[in-house]
């Protein structure tokens, strides 16, 4: 921290120092001359990555292949320094001997090959034919395929797209009474892939179906609504959340019928959404949707928004104020004002998939920073003393006096104060380099005055 800041560290050390790891481990793990120094840094980078990330035994199986690059004569060393005692029961470390069951090849060698060296080798060969198919095996294993095509695990484009959900929502309903009820998504399960790949929503579907009745819910049926981002592009629904995915079709060999297409004729929107974002401030937060012909959004605006609006970029869509009682209907390029605290409805009327955005104003919060801003002032005021009139016992705080008995401590002094904290321990943990560039910028702007 002292030579770096965070945000370099994780540039420089995590994003670059992994690429330039990745491209050049296979080499100076291939020579003698290099290997000790690239066993360190690919042992080191395992480890990380076990504490870092949630990917299993991947971790622990790279580390048991670094032994694959040392010489062969390695594990024999190793046992060699072990004591008398202890060797009874490790392998021999005598040197190796030919073996009746291998063929050597040259001139000393004897006899034909036999059936069985001939069945190793084209096992070998296949296996490695067949590592070699998979990646390109989508058009057989349809069913896998979702917005990325492949079998999850067993691809080349792994961690090359980026996802953000905004919003997942599971609604089952009772095939007896009709009763509709909605349960936090990843309930019953530990993993959250399934939010991206239509076999495991089939799966976790059918894991539901079995445990429901338990609670009391009959011929359970389970829909989806997965609202996702990929790659910086519009939110747009993963599944058709019409559609019971308990009894839903589902086939390896084919291709799922209840899968949503990925809107790729949106992709140039993408810059177009950067720039529009880039042009609001602190307080505010945009959301950029894409829905289907025929379906519509529920959303709920919180109270603390109370300056959020609705536009559309494109198509046409009919805005549902369910409290109200209201339509309004939205043209390309039109937007209006959505009340705070109550429920709405975005129905896409258009014959193509609708875009539009929402703006929101997190009032609350923009209030609570100009009290901050008025005590930071208050307290230069005072320390300066051009502040007149004295000071509540209330905020005797934020001049690093304590409080008064029986004077309750004000929320937003309390928020004040830890704030403070926080400003001074980032500023104690800064890099050499951040706290040269605040002290030329503070002494910029003394003799600027």
């Amino acid at each position: 921290r002292l030579v770096l800041s965070e945000e370099l560290t994780s540039r420089l050390v995590v994003h670059g120092g992994g690429l330039v790891l990745d491209l050049s481990a296979g080499f100076l793990l291939f020579f003698d001359a290099t290997r000790p120094l690239a066993l360190v840094f690919v042992t080191y980078f395992h480890c990380m990555n076990s504490q870092l990330f949630s990917i299993g035994m991947f971790s622990y199986t790279m580390l048991a292949t670094n032994g694959l690059f040392c010489r062969p004569e390695w594990p024999r060393r190793l046992l060699a320094c072990c004591p008398p005692w202890l060797r009874g029961g490790l392998p021999s470390i005598q040197p190796p001997q030919p073996s009746p069951d291998c063929h050597y090849g040259g001139r000393g060698a004897r006899g034909r090959l036999r059936p069985r060296q001939h069945l190793a080798a084209a096992f070998t060969i296949l296996y490695v034919l067949e590592q070699l198919f998979l990646p390109y095996s989508h058009f057989i294993t349809q069913g896998y395929n979702n917005w990325t095509n492949g079998l999850y695990g067993y691809s080349w484009d792994m961690m090359v797209h980026s996802r953000f959900h905004q919003h997942v929502k599971i609604t089952y309903r009772d095939g007896l009474t009709g009763e509709v009820g909605y349960l936090k998504p990843g309930a019953f399960t530990q993993s959250r892939r399934w939010r991206d790949h239509a076999d495991m929503l089939k799966q976790y579907s059918a894991c539901l179906s079995r445990l429901l009745p338990r609670y009391n819910v009959t011929q359970p049926q389970i829909y989806f609504d997965v609202w996702v981002s990929i790659n910086e592009r519009f939110q747009q629904r993963l599944v058709d959340p019409r559609v019971d995915l308990v009894r839903a079709p589902w086939s390896p060999w084919s291709p799922t019928p209840w899968l949503l297409p990925l809107l790729v004729d949106l992709s140039p929107w993408r810059q177009r959404l950067q720039e529009l974002e880039a042009q609001l401030d602190g307080h505010t937060d945009t959301v950029f949707i894409a829905d289907f012909p025929g379906l519509h959004l529920e959303n709920f605006v919180s109270e603390d928004l109370g300056n959020t609006s609705l536009r559309v970029l494109r198509g046409q869509v009919l805005v549902e104020l369910v409290e109200q009682q209201q339509n309004h209907s939205l043209q390309e390029g039109e937007g209006m004002q959505l009340p705070a605290g109550q429920y709405h409805k975005v129905h896409t009327v258009s014959p193509e998939p609708s875009c539009y955005m929402y703006l929101y104003v997190n009032t609350t919060a923009l209030e609570l920073e100009q009290n901050l801003t008025r005590l930071r002032e208050l307290r230069e005021r005072v320390r300066n003393g051009t502040e007149q009139s004295p000071l509540p016992p209330e905020l005797r705080p934020i001049l690093g006096e304590p409080l008064p008995a029986g004077v309750p401590l004000d929320p937003v002094v309390s928020l004040f104060l830890r704030r403070e904290q926080r400003e001074q321990r980032r500023e104690r943990e800064s890099s050499l380099a951040q706290r040269f560039q605040r002290f030329l910028r503070r002494k910029f702007f003394l003799f600027r005055r």
